[in-house]
């Protein structure tokens, strides 16, 4: 192949190759976002526009603006004014900006102080958090407790030996690390590697453009249920204080407040055990004579 370029003075765009040559976006998505970096900035431009002016349907155009959104080339904004309107912002980027799921930008107000020499917020400018150092912690919005070192070391490695059969899940250690509070749960819930191999890996696109955005969204949807608390069973009875013998509720029994005669136990006086001997006796004689057969 020959690849023929001219050289441009004016109306040209300079792309870089990485978005052109971006395998995980179709031809059409790459075209989109060629069209769209071509444009002036402040240009409005929306979905239904772009298909009516080219050969692609809606359809196509509306597929292909989800890939740039899931890849970090676009993205698209409501902004609540002051006055409590609320506008739509498109961006689009030359090089992928993953944003974490649910952060929204700082809603533009009135400034308290400064006049007209203040310097207007640079809507540009880096975080001071990137994205990549934000932890499963935070971007869940505090719903996934602390976990300690070990806990989350185990988790990783739990969570690489699960997922190494699949090669459309590969993780780096930090994706590792932004899991495995989940994955801690996941096992503090007595759940085994089989048990979270059966949750991830069955049921895969046949394409994975985000093996950290799958993989946490089985965790959450799938996390089996808390173990219910087990309730201590109160006991039947009590002692007492004094002798120890059964008592429905805490405290002495009536013999030893007084209230009550003692019972004699079993065994406990001749006259009792000679009568219930006559008695054993007597119920078997009276039994032999039943069961024996008629002459």
């Amino acid at each position: 192949m020959r690849v023929h370029r001219s050289a441009h003075v004016r109306d040209f765009t300079v792309l870089p190759n990485g978005m052109l040559q971006c395998r995980r976006l179709s031809y059409t998505a790459r075209g989109l976002l060629a069209d769209l970096l071509s444009r002036p900035d402040g240009r409005r431009e929306d979905g239904r526009h772009m298909a009516d002016t080219s050969p692609q349907g809606r359809g196509a155009i509306r597929q292909a603006l989800k890939e740039l959104t899931a890849a970090g080339y676009y993205r698209v904004e409501k902004i609540r004014r002051p006055d409590g309107t609320i506008v739509t912002e498109t961006h689009v980027y030359d090089t992928p900006q993953l944003v974490p799921p649910g952060a929204t930008r700082p809603v533009p107000g009135r400034a308290a102080t400064g006049g007209a020499g203040a310097l207007p917020k640079d809507r540009h400018q880096e975080p001071s958090l990137p994205a990549e150092q934000m932890t499963a912690h935070q971007k869940a919005g505090g719903q996934v407790p602390e976990v300690p070192d070990e806990q989350l070391r185990e988790a990783v490695a739990t969570l690489f030996r699960v997922i190494r059969p699949e090669p459309r899940l590969r993780l780096g250690e930090a994706e590792a690390r932004e899991l495995a509070p989940l994955v801690a749960q996941w096992l503090e819930r007595g759940s085994s590697p089989a048990d979270l191999a059966q949750a991830l890996l069955p049921g895969l696109p046949a394409r994975v453009h985000s093996a950290l955005a799958v993989l946490r969204y089985r965790l959450e949807r799938k996390m089996p249920p808390a173990p219910a608390a087990v309730r201590p069973v109160a006991a039947g009875y009590a002692e007492c204080a004094k002798c120890h013998d059964p008592v429905p509720r805490s405290g002495i029994c009536g013999p030893c407040a007084g209230l009550a005669p003692r019972p004699a136990g079993i065994g406990g006086g001749e006259a009792i055990t000679r009568t219930g001997a006559a008695r054993a006796r007597a119920a078997l004689r009276g039994c032999g004579r039943s069961l024996r057969p008629a002459c």
